[in-house]
């Protein structure tokens, strides 16, 4: 992970980061009025409400910076962005899936990294099509209502494989991450093709959403370099870099809930208005994508939105972070603030206000063991709080919570406060359980109506205090009016879960608030009507609060029939349906087929690249008196490779040792003559930059007929090789056999290597390694596996143990309902899976491997619908199972599982998925 360090520029330095269309951190010009209000006056631009949502709208903007936020169009923008790898979700229409999951949780922007390894198989050749359609994915996001950051590195990092350097970089003699000539020619190609289409999406030009752009630019030269470069290919929104005069903030991931909100409010303690969440959905490393760094093929647990898109129990913090930056704008310029303590020191305060405002803000963090009660000097008085273990909380005094009320103090969070039609709406949220403590400022006596039975409230010297006791799920409503104003102002309680089903939305024509499903995907005023699209799970009631004039809803195309709710607002009068049940097919009609064919001495091996070569490019030595043997240096970057060695004048020979370096879960299996040498892997923990190194020796057992020379005939040494990743931070160390050497002979070796075949024009350059069943299409559909014995890969028994590689095939059809979205996964491994190591293919996709790691626990492989057929369409499954002499081909039951369901989701169109070619 890379953090930006704020520091403060020059004014030469910072001069030369500005822009003329955009100011403070872009591409050159004068920066003089950077920090200024949009109007020209003096001062620092003051807090107000921040921009609409972003889009396509084809005018122009401004973009800016000053030391507390952006401002776009002279206004504060507080940024909270995601991290999404569309690279980790190789299925493009559920781009827009998670993507509007993350505006509903209140993102306002989404950060992309882009691999370069993804997009490029080889030097001068650029696909920007199917899975990787970067001009798709940034028209989605503005569709979406998402800014974009840009990350295209050309080092993103990111635990993949080279930190997404392309494999054919180790073989070419570029030294990545400096300015070596030979490496700026490459990476500027690079950039070169991706900035030709972001600079069609900034959101300067109207043209899309792209709001910044991140720099990999480990040196000052680096940076220089890539401004022009820049600045050539029309790239004009800021750039961020290390010296950035406001900070990129992307923390860790949280283990929980707690743990999110210490961190995150953390950040904002410190003033932080340029958040990333790293991950908002982590996805899948599948293929050979992963770096040794991040060897599963599941990619951050931690996300908020897991693996197959659900919810997770980290999501309610950020979702009320969320909102909170993007609906009270007093957060948009905090500052510090005099320092402010608890009565109990395990209670730590940071104090934080907005001059502007008179807004204060304070995070409590309680790091102790214990849930700690203490008081807080916090809006004129002394203030009892509790806050949990390990826990953290954000608390406010001095908001202005629509006309006329003003926040003396709460000991709840807030989380939105906004106006809908002639009604204010304020909402504050806690842990349940908690009693919830609101005071507001009214000079006039107020009218207050509770409109849930937990609610108390009473009036006293000028202020308003309202008791809630939050409990589980359940939002409880009081109704505010006075003679003052003619607005009502509506409060709101919520605890963590309640909040998660509060969906707040931004139309062209008004502000809506949505409370109850699972999911607000879109909303949409049309005449009398607000149309709304989302997901629910369970039945779900429906509560929208409107615009005037509002009187009907529809949901996801459906009339509903509403009322006026005592909320003002429309209720439904029947719950929203659920998800119904789905049942998945088990997996049967397996068939199998075992290979290595590699490791017969009358295998032809004529086609194979001769290995001879005498010096490399790696930063691994070349052994003396030995040929290179590194994979990469033949063109093999991904995946298994296999050597073959003609052993002439073999007479004698007592044992092999044979060296090799590979990522994680690396592993060596050898063959003499067609005979089993043995399996190794290699131990320990790698040098720490992602590289294990290894010696297999195998003493040759002594045999009453050899073909070691003794009959005219070389012998033949066969060697796979799971070569697996290549370091993030030492791309050019090794994979494959480094060195071999022999005890008892001398014998002439001539190395044969052969890896993956052509990268797949579809699934790109990581799908497929170098097996003989990758090479002859036995992963992919329409293969015919009719002549293939049956056999499932639950039953394989003790007579089956071989060394080698084990194939099972079978396919199977899912029929989803319409307006279902079902995210199904593929469980792998048992007890008896332990030295297996099974690669995962669904419709010809890698999704990664499985590897037992001592333990046998299974993995669930997550099926993105798009690969996965889910209308009644047959779906291909294959298994490549490697095992060593001592253990059968059995990773144990396979089975599908079904991860989560909704009814609603997006439309979801297939992914190319092409067979086997003929001939």
């Amino acid at each position: 992970m890379e953090l930006s360090r704020p520091s403060k520029l020059g004014r030469r330095a910072f001069s030369a980061l500005a822009g003329t269309t955009v100011l403070g951190l872009a591409l050159g010009g004068s920066v003089s009025s950077a920090a200024l209000p949009a109007s020209g006056a003096p001062g620092p631009v003051p807090t107000g409400p921040p921009p609409g949502p972003p889009g396509a709208d084809g005018r122009r903007h401004r973009v800016a910076l000053d030391r507390y936020s952006l401002l776009v169009d002279g206004r504060r923008l507080a940024l909270w962005s995601g991290e999404l790898h569309p690279f980790r979700l190789p299925s493009p229409s559920l781009w827009r899936d998670v993507l509007q999951k993350m505006r509903a949780y209140g993102h306002n922007a989404v950060s992309v990294r882009l691999a370069w390894n993804q997009h490029s198989p080889a030097p001068g050749r650029y696909d920007f099509t199917g899975v990787r359609d970067l001009d798709l994915f940034l028209r989605t996001a503005a569709e979406c209502g998402l800014y974009v950051v840009v990350h295209p590195g050309p080092y993103i990092g990111a635990d993949v494989d080279a930190g997404g350097l392309p494999g054919w970089l180790t073989a070419v003699g570029a030294r990545a991450r400096t300015t070596d000539p030979a490496y700026l020619r490459h990476a500027d190609a690079w950039l070169g093709r991706v900035n030709e289409i972001a600079a069609r999406h900034q959101f300067t030009r109207g043209a899309g959403t792209v709001l910044l752009y991140r720099a990999d630019t480990p040196e000052r030269a680096d940076l220089d370099h890539l401004r022009e470069r820049l600045r050539a290919d029309g790239i004009e929104v800021p750039l961020l870099h290390a010296d950035s005069p406001l900070a990129w903030e992307e923390p860790e991931g949280a283990r929980d809930a707690a743990e999110a909100r210490r961190v995150h409010f953390d950040r904002l303690a410190r003033g932080s208005t340029l958040h990333n969440v790293r991950m908002a959905f982590g996805g899948t490393s599948w293929g050979w994508l992963p770096a040794p760094s991040a060897p599963s093929p599941t990619y951050d647990p931690t996300a908020a939105i897991d693996e197959a898109r659900r919810p997770t129990d980290k999501l309610a913090p950020l979702h009320q972070l969320g909102q909170l930056l993007r609906h009270v704008p007093d957060f948009a310029r905090m500052a510090e603030a005099p320092a402010v303590r608890a009565a109990d020191a395990r209670i730590r305060v940071r104090h934080l206000a907005n001059p502007d405002t008179g807004a204060h803000a304070y995070v409590l963090r309680n790091d102790s063991a214990a849930d700690v009660t203490s008081t807080l000097p916090m809006g004129g008085g002394d203030v009892e709080v509790t806050v949990p273990a390990r826990d953290a909380k954000l608390l406010a005094t001095g908001l202005h919570l629509g006309s006329g009320r003003r926040l003396a103090y709460a000991t709840v969070q807030p989380m939105l406060s906004l106006s809908v039609g002639k009604l204010d709406v304020a909402a504050f949220v806690g842990r349940a359980g908690e009693t919830a403590h609101l005071v507001l400022d009214c000079p006039d006596e107020p009218w207050p109506t509770r409109l849930d039975e937990e609610a108390a409230w009473t009036f006293d010297h000028g202020k308003l205090h309202v008791v809630v006791p939050l409990k589980e799920d359940r939002l409880t409503r009081v109704r505010v009016r006075s003679g003052e104003t003619d607005r009502t102002l509506l409060l709101l309680f919520a605890d963590d879960a309640a909040s998660l089903r509060l969906w707040p939305y931004e139309t062209p024509s008004g502000r809506i608030l949505v409370r109850g499903p699972e999911l607000l995907r879109e909303a949409a005023l049309d005449g009398a009507v607000v149309r709304l699209t989302g997901d629910t799970v369970e039945e779900r009631e429906l509560e929208v609060w409107a615009p005037p004039g509002i009187t009907d809803v529809t949901w996801n195309g459906e009339r509903v029939q509403s009322g006026l709710g005592r909320a003002l607002s429309l209720m439904a009068v029947w719950p929203l349906p659920g998800v119904p049940d789905l049942v998945l097919p088990a997996l049967d009609g397996w068939r199998r087929r075992t290979e290595n064919f590699e490791s017969q001495p009358d295998y032809g091996d004529e086609g194979w690249t001769v290995a001879d070569r005498r010096t490399s490019h790696s930063t691994t030595p070349v052994p003396d008196g030995q040929p290179v043997l590194f994979a990469d240096d033949y063109g093999f970057h991904y995946g298994d490779v296999w050597y073959r060695a003609r052993l002439t004048g073999a007479a004698g020979l007592e044992s092999v040792s044979l060296s090799y370096s590979t990522g994680a879960h690396g592993l060596l299996m050898a063959w003499l003559d067609g005979e089993p040498l043995g399996s190794h892997r290699p131990g320990g923990a790698g040098d720490g930059k992602g590289t294990w190194t290894a010696t297999a020796d195998f003493t040759l057992p002594r045999a009453p007929r050899a073909r070691r020379g003794e009959d005219g005939e070389p012998a033949v040494l066969s060697v796979l090789v799971r070569r697996t990743q290549h370091g993030q931070d030492a791309y050019r160390a090794a994979r494959g056999l480094t060195s071999a050497r022999f005890e008892g002979a001398a014998p002439d070796v001539r190395w044969r290597i052969i890896g993956a075949a052509a990268p797949d024009p579809v699934r790109g350059p990581l799908n497929h390694g170098g097996l003989y069943g990758e090479r002859h299409g036995w992963h992919l559909p329409g293969y015919d596996d009719g002549a293939w014995e049956p056999g499932s890969p639950a039953a394989a028994s003790a007579a089956d143990r071989r060394q080698g590689v084990t194939w099972y095939r079978t396919t199977f059809r899912l029929d989803v309902p319409p307006q279902t979205d079902a995210s199904v996964g593929l469980v792998v491994g048992g007890t008896r899976a332990r030295d297996a190591r099974v690669q995962v293919f669904l419709n010809g996709w890698n999704m990664g491997e499985y590897a037992g790691g001592g333990t046998g626990a299974p993995h669930t492989f997550v099926l993105p619908n798009g690969i996965l057929r889910t209308r009644a369409a047959a779906n291909t499954l294959a298994l490549a199972v490697l095992t060593g002499g001592g253990t059968a081909p059995d990773p144990g039951p396979v089975r599908l599982e079904l991860l989560g369901s909704a009814a609603g989701g997006v439309r979801v169109e297939p992914v190319p998925s092409p067979g086997r070619r003929r001939g």
